[in-house]
């Protein structure tokens, strides 16, 4: 396939499935587009769920870049393991999230991040950092001390799929709060403040550099990147990614573990760029 229009001035690539494997490492070919791409002055953005605390992993992969973290709570200077911005959930928000969804959802438990911190209640059953919290509270509120970039919420024992409890939280907390997740197979939701998302994040960042929204490309494969790839000049829905990826991206991009975001890449990089209209 030809991709039409000019070379990007900024390539935003979501990370766990897109172009870091559920199983094994980054491939070398993802890591060499990546760098001719910055070789070339153009502008990468890792734009992922993780937390700052997970990218160390990511600096050491690539060695370039910066990023957007939890799904557009934070500005990270990722070369120097730095927050730059975030955007909070206060207090009284989380307050209404816990009453709100354990009516609607019983059998939810949650887990609260702030700062470099991951807290848990016990009945929440902790996989990606196991190990962190190993002790647990009864009730999450005992941890409820400042605002919040991301609350996490799992169905015990995987009563429900992701999409069903995104759709039933996004009817009792959607008014004030960003809900997603990033995992259809895992019953788990991530929630932000109202109006954080990766779109919003990457529009901010694009604008702060000067870069028009034409001159953006990105890639995603989960409900957390729909606002990434719905905002971008040109954006790319993984093949293997949730099915309704496609509905907001232009393009479908091969699957994860084939490559697909480094093919698509090395396509963007024989465009001529922009003329310069002085």
């Amino acid at each position: 396939m030809s991709i039409p229009g000019y070379r990007p001035r900024l390539i935003a690539t979501d990370l766990d499935g897109t172009v870091v494997p559920h199983e094994g490492e980054v491939s070398a070919r993802t890591i060499a587009a990546f760098r001719k791409a910055h070789e070339m002055g153009i502008e990468i953005f890792f734009v992922t769920g993780r937390p700052p605390r997970w990218m160390y992993a990511i600096r050491e992969t690539f060695g370039l870049g910066n990023a957007i973290c939890a799904n557009g709570a934070i500005l990270f200077d990722l070369m120097n393991h730095k927050v730059v911005e975030e955007w909070l959930i206060p207090i009284e928000v989380q307050r209404e999230i816990f009453t709100r969804l354990r009516k609607a959802i019983p059998s939810c438990h949650f887990a609260l991040e702030y700062g470099d911190n991951f807290f848990r209640e016990k009945k929440y059953q902790a996989k990606w950092d196991s190990g962190v919290d190993n002790t647990g509270v009864d009730l999450i509120e005992e941890k409820m001390v400042e605002p919040a970039f991301k609350i996490l919420v799992r169905c015990e024992n995987g009563e429900m799929s992701s999409d069903q409890m995104l759709a039933i939280a996004k009817k009792e907390i959607g008014e004030f709060c960003t809900v997603t997740h990033s995992n259809p197979y895992e019953s788990l939701l991530e929630i932000s403040a109202q109006g954080v998302s990766k779109g919003e994040t990457l529009a901010k960042v694009a604008e702060r550099a000067g870069i028009k929204q034409e001159d953006v490309v990105s890639f995603g494969d989960n409900p957390n990147d729909f606002s990434m790839l719905d905002w971008a000049g040109r954006s790319w829905a993984m093949s293997d990614g949730h099915p309704d990826c496609q509905k907001y991206a232009n393009y479908v991009a091969d699957a994860h573990h084939e490559d697909g975001v480094a093919i698509v890449i090395e396509q963007l990089l024989e465009l001529p760029p922009r003329p310069f209209l002085g």
